[in-house]
């Protein structure tokens, strides 16, 4: 185990579930209420000042129970399945991923927050760093996990009517969604297309 994850692992015990250094990746996963002085104990203790980025990772498909016994109900709103809660306290489906940067040798730290459907918040890093702001919109507008504290989150990527969000797992891969008038925009027509952009 790499001396990153000692240290974290030595300065909060009471926040970490878990550190693993395969292939050379130093992975520590945190209870969320550590994820905000874990970041400043990295930023400010260990010198890992860049941060690289922020995401997620849906796991419905790793969650107890087999998926013929996992089909729930439509959703009305936008025409797709929602899956219910898991159904114990240490079952989590989601994961917020945190990598930073150390500039002075380039060594990499990873930070991974286990997120459960039926409370789906996290603490906002951005009062760490600010630069995280438009990672956590994404991974709020892409995935529906809300970051508290966040001083602007709405969607980055999609409109704000737009209803669901398209990186979970349950999201149909065609899914309605309310279409909004767009300003007719002129334009010279694309080479070798009609006027409704189809190939002749």
């Amino acid at each position: 185990m790499g001396d990153t994850l000692v240290r974290v692992r030595e300065r909060f015990p009471e926040h970490v579930i878990d550190a693993a250094s395969a292939q050379g990746d130093d992975t520590v996963v945190l209870r969320r209420e550590g994820i905000v002085p874990v970041l400043a104990f990295l930023r400010d203790g260990l010198g890992f000042t860049l941060p690289l980025d922020v995401t997620a990772v849906d796991l419905i498909a790793m969650a107890p129970g087999k998926p013929e016994s996992r089909t729930p109900p439509l959703h009305p709103m936008y025409h797709t399945q929602t899956v219910p809660a898991l159904g114990k306290v240490e079952d989590h489906r989601f994961e917020v991923v945190y990598h930073l940067r150390r500039m002075a040798d380039g060594a990499l730290v990873r930070l991974k927050v286990r997120v459960r459907e039926d409370d789906c918040v996290v603490p906002s890093a951005t009062g760490v760093f600010k630069g995280l702001d438009w990672f956590e919109r994404e991974v709020f507008d892409m995935f529906g996990i809300r970051f508290e504290g966040h001083p602007n989150l709405r969607r980055i990527l999609n409109y704000p009517e737009f209803v669901g969000h398209p990186l979970r797992k349950d999201y149909p891969r065609r899914g309605h969604q309310p279409l909004l008038d767009m300003p007719g925009i002129e334009a010279d027509p694309i080479p070798g297309r009609d006027d409704t952009g189809r190939a002749p």
